[in-house]
């Protein structure tokens, strides 16, 4: 039995741990040589306005599902002896955000294995989903690689393209990546386990091609350009939902915070009939409120085209549709966005 570590913390790492467990114990699947039997997680965090302690998804998960947990701040001699002292084989790692230097890779005798969402050697680094989203890729997919030491830089022992069609958001995009590592990971890991271990986590294909990286995304990162094309700005929206989310200020630098939760870009052919439909003409500055159509949304100048809002979120309050947000700020045709 390959006694498996899975080093994880938000909500895509846990759905992938969730779909390994249920494979582990399905009763409709052939005995599994492999078993995750630990999980180690980010500690807790304070969150919400009583700022009280909440394990990460993965962390949550795995007390309910009566896994051992290590959660350190710091992966030092302390950790490394509690992990080693559990006697693990193997170690899985999808989104743990810690470095794993060469002592700790050395407690597991089966090697390890990182889960990235991108096709590696492109986007390495943090936030590759956001990343192919905001350059409106075609493609993007998920890698699993040998864990190393340099940054997204191991080998590939599993690779599965994702096409993409300009509707994902990274939520969702996310959360298809994770369902796709699962299924790899099933493949690997019964691979391994039927060769007990040897060698199988620690060797496979180098990267070809030139690589890329990304960024960690600030909120600033998430303030709307007006000027670019509304394709840009649509995906920029997309890209950054739920988190940091993109926004907006209404009236100018001083003005109140206002967040974009979904838009879609006009198709050219659909802009002169917007622009008959608005009381005064389309406006010509971008960030401009042109118009409120009421079948499609509230319809904002770009540099090229038009962004069509159909939720949004004030500053303190709860997000709402346009037309209940409308309803509240008749005004808001001719408002300066920026």
């Amino acid at each position: 039995m390959l006694k498996i570590l899975y080093a994880g913390s938000p909500a895509p790492a846990a759905t992938t741990l969730k779909l390994l467990l249920d494979k582990s114990v399905s009763q409709d699947q052939k005995a599994r040589d492999w078993q995750i039997a630990g999980v180690l997680t980010n500690p807790p965090s304070a969150k919400g306005r009583r700022k009280e302690l909440t394990p990460t998804a993965v962390g949550a998960l795995a007390q309910e599902c009566g896994l051992q947990v290590f959660c350190p701040q710091k992966l030092d001699a302390e950790a490394r002896e509690q992990i080693a002292a559990a006697g693990f084989d193997a170690l899985v790692c999808f989104a743990y955000r810690k470095i794993f230097g060469p002592k700790f890779l050395s407690l597991f005798r089966a090697g390890g294995v990182n889960v990235h969402p991108s096709l590696l050697p492109k986007y390495r680094g943090a936030t590759p989903v956001p990343a192919a989203i905001l350059n409106c890729d075609q493609q993007t997919g998920v890698t699993v690689q040998t864990l190393a030491l340099g940054m997204d830089e191991g080998e590939i022992l599993a690779q599965q393209a994702i096409a993409l069609d300009g509707t994902e958001t990274t939520d969702s995009l996310l959360e298809t990546s994770a369902q796709i590592a699962a299924g790899l990971l099933q493949d690997l890991l019964d691979k391994v386990a039927s060769d007990d271990g040897s060698q199988a986590l620690q060797k496979g294909r180098p990267q070809e091609g030139e690589p890329s990286y990304t960024k960690t995304i600030a909120k600033e990162d998430a303030l709307i350009d007006w000027t670019a094309p509304a394709s840009k700005v649509a995906a920029a929206i997309r890209a950054y939902t739920s988190e940091p989310g993109a926004w907006t200020r209404i009236g100018g630098e001083t003005g109140e915070t206002l967040k974009i939760l979904k838009a879609v870009a006009l198709e050219d052919d659909c802009l002169q009939a917007q622009e008959a439909a608005a009381p005064s003409g389309l406006a010509t500055v971008p960030g401009t409120v042109a118009a409120f159509d009421k079948k499609r949304g509230i319809l904002v100048k770009c540099g090229h085209g038009i962004l069509c809002v159909t939720e949004l979120q004030r500053q303190q309050k709860n997000a709402m549709g346009y037309k209940d947000f409308m309803n509240g700020a008749r005004d808001f045709v001719g408002t300066r966005l920026g």
